[in-house]
């Protein structure tokens, strides 16, 4: 067996446990959660979930209203996100003997937010992020030799922020700052996953699962993710540094986005060859 299979099995035994879509090795450069940028307050329950999933770099979010009030205004062509709520209502009961009672119940409302880099005119409310982080990041040699390999990379930037993300129309790898990282491994990681977005540009492998993408979640956003995940475990393997936590957090994010697929029981075992060659590609072992 080769470091692909080995990895393959392996991550499939782990996938039995089970886990939802969620992936973040890092701290925030804030130290906040998803929060409203007028009350202060953090959202709480799914909100926090959907809004902490959102690729932006700040966590702090304002309503239509809320943007223009402090004297800015949402971008044109940009989408919100409802955030949900229990409102208590007061309600007439009819019962069956003809009489009514007046009762108190919960009605399930929602609004929505926008963050404020979908905003203009509000980033003299916010503090300046970090930009001088002092923890320190021991380099893996086998894992930099990968990364000055890929020939034809994207751009790679760091930033104190929040957001680790493949940008195909800028052809940009953004990453948090090393040190925001849980562990080297994590970043090494996350960083292959990245670049394994990066080999479905159409200048590289023209891979469909990306350059079809439509909106987050859809069917060739989970098949890409399966993609990239799977060639981020695969140059860890190449690279001799994949450890058993970060085996066991790939194994319960490709198993959210494979149940997302539904009816598709061989999602994973499809996205290890589309991996294997987004790896070959990075490692310089180019398929025609």
């Amino acid at each position: 067996m080769n470091v692909y299979e080995i990895i393959t099995e392996r991550i499939l035994k782990q996938m039995e446990q089970g886990s939802i879509p969620w992936r973040k090795p890092w701290k925030s450069a804030l130290g906040e959660e998803p929060a409203n940028l007028v009350s202060k307050q953090g959202y709480k329950g799914i909100n926090r979930f959907l809004l902490g999933s959102l690729p932006f770099e700040r966590p702090y979010y304002v309503t239509y209203k809320q943007a223009s009030e402090l004297g800015g205004n949402v971008k044109k062509g940009e989408h919100g996100c409802p955030v949900i709520f229990w409102k208590r209502s007061q309600y007439t009961k009819a019962h069956s003997d003809g009489t009514e009672t007046e009762e108190t119940g919960f009605i399930l409302r929602y609004y929505t937010v926008f963050n404020i880099e979908q905003c203009e005119g509000l980033t003299d409310k916010l503090a300046p992020l970090p930009e001088n982080p002092t923890q320190p990041f021991n380099a893996i040699d086998s894992a930099e030799r990968i990364v000055r390999g890929y020939r034809s990379a994207p751009s790679l930037v760091h930033k104190a922020g929040d957001r680790a993300c493949y940008s195909p129309s800028h052809d940009t790898v953004t990453m948090p700052e090393k040190s925001q990282f849980c562990s080297e491994v994590e970043y090494y990681s996350t960083l292959f996953h990245e670049f394994t977005h990066s080999t479905g540009h159409e200048t590289r492998l023209n891979r469909k699962t990306l350059t079809e993408l439509s909106y987050f979640g859809d069917q060739n956003y989970s098949r890409e993710e399966l993609v990239a995940e799977m060639g981020a475990a695969f140059l860890c393997g190449h690279a001799n540094i994949e450890n058993e936590a970060a085996l066991k957090n790939s194994a319960a994010y490709l198993d959210g986005w494979r149940k997302r697929l539904r009816t598709d029981s061989r999602a994973v075992i499809l996205a290890a060859g589309q991996a294997q060659k987004a790896a070959n590609y990075i490692l310089g072992a180019r398929e025609e």
